[in-house]
C-alpha cells in the first residue's frame, strides 16, 4: 500500500509535529495566562446576569 520511504516519513512526520505542536502549546500557555487573566471575572458576570434574566421571567410569568 505505501512504499518504505512513504511509511519512514510518515513517522517522522508525526513525531515532529507532535513535539512542534507540544512546544507550541506551552509557550502559548504562558503567554496567555498572563494576558488573560481577569476572563473567568467576566465568564461568571455573564453567568450570573443570564441567571437573573431567567429567574426574573420567571417571576413575571408567574
Amino acid at each position: 500500500m505505501f512504499t518504505k520511504g512513504q511509511l519512514i516519513f510518515a513517522i517522522f512526520f508525526v513525531i515532529i509535529f507532535t513535539i512542534a505542536i507540544i512546544i507550541s502549546y506551552r509557550i502559548d500557555n504562558i503567554y496567555l495566562k498572563k494576558t488573560y487573566k481577569g476572563v473567568v471575572w467576566v465568564l461568571v458576570g455573564f453567568i450570573v446576569f443570564f441567571s437573573l434574566l431567567v429567574i426574573l421571567k420567571k417571576l413575571v410569568n408567574a
